[in-house]
């Protein structure tokens, strides 16, 4: 089968792999090499690297809607458009295109969590469960036709990091499972209950931005939510301070919500009801660092986030 794949960046690697190793006729379209770092270093994105390891050839549009993205996917004549993680809309002209229609592979089971950031939200939401859905792209934002779902618990501690690398797996082998039933022609598409959809939006650094007034929980999932990106923050002395690691814990202390405590070289947050244990952290201008490591070269005993 002739499949154009359009996928970015870590999450959609899996699922190009598992089409590499069906032997499909492919080509990638992906975002354009982007500047990285401190020093801006032009850096492809995930996918270009992989297809150009593979000998594929690799098509990179700010917009697939444009006159010349939809040009290219035309040239290409694909039986089949896959998508994951792409991070552009289709256009009515792109999805005209394969004759079989173009699948998405989407980190969530939807109709919830349609939207750009479906792994994140489900975790800041303290939800206990997610999973991966395979669906037929439509005009709309993830609102096509159901075609196959997995499900898979969250872990409590589970990161975004972590839980997208799980999902990205399950992903590939869903899709693999919709393409099988696709050639059988097996496939039943099941129309999305637009009365159970939630939306969730493009995060920005603000998102990661702590409110200690809320629960201990509410905290920790937000934690673990934007680890990596964007990252949880509380100002410290006007300065962000950024937090990427929490344990619950036993301890107590009667402070105010955004109190830091220091017990035995570890550092504690005062939540609304109750404290986390802040494990990694990292200051403005500085080093990502354990608290341990932290606390030897500054005292936070008794300072407040906000």
């Amino acid at each position: 089968m002739r499949i154009a794949f359009l996928g970015t960046p870590e999450f959609a690697l899996p699922s190009l792999q598992a089409l590499i190793d069906r032997g499909d006729t492919l080509a990638v379209f992906t975002q354009p090499d982007r500047p990285v770092g401190r020093k801006a270093v032009l850096t492809p994105p995930p996918v270009k690297v992989l297809a150009e390891r593979h000998g594929i050839p690799v098509c990179q549009f700010e917009k697939i809607r444009s006159r010349e993205g939809v040009e290219a996917l035309t040239a290409f004549a694909p039986d089949l458009v896959v998508t994951a993680a792409f991070g552009q809309l289709l256009s009515a002209k792109n999805l005209a295109i394969p004759r079989f229609g173009t699948i998405n592979v989407h980190g969530s089971l939807l109709p919830k969590y349609r939207g750009a950031s479906p792994i994140q939200s489900a975790i800041i939401a303290g939800e206990s469960e997610t999973g991966v859905t395979t669906m037929m792209t439509d005009i709309g934002m993830d609102t096509g036709d159901i075609l196959l779902k997995e499900a898979t618990p969250i872990d409590p501690d589970e990161t975004y990091e972590q839980l997208s690398g799980r999902l990205s797996e399950l992903g590939a082998d869903l899709l693999l499972k919709t393409l099988a039933a696709l050639e059988s022609g097996t496939l039943t598409p099941i129309p999305q209950d637009p009365g159970e959809a939630t939306v969730c939006h493009m995060l920005t650094k603000e998102d990661g931005h702590i409110d200690c007034k809320k629960s201990r929980k509410v905290v920790h999932d937000l934690v673990r939510g934007t680890n990596p990106w964007p990252c949880a923050f509380a100002l410290l002395d006007g300065q962000p301070l950024k937090i990427f690691e929490t344990k619950r814990t036993e301890e107590t202390f009667s402070d105010t919500p955004g109190t830091l405590r220091e017990r035995s070289g570890r550092l504690y947050l005062c939540c609304a009801d109750g404290a986390l244990e802040i494990v990694s952290l990292q200051a403005s201008g500085k080093k990502r660092m354990d608290a341990a490591t932290f606390l030897r070269g500054c005292a936070l005993d008794g300072k407040t986030l906000c």
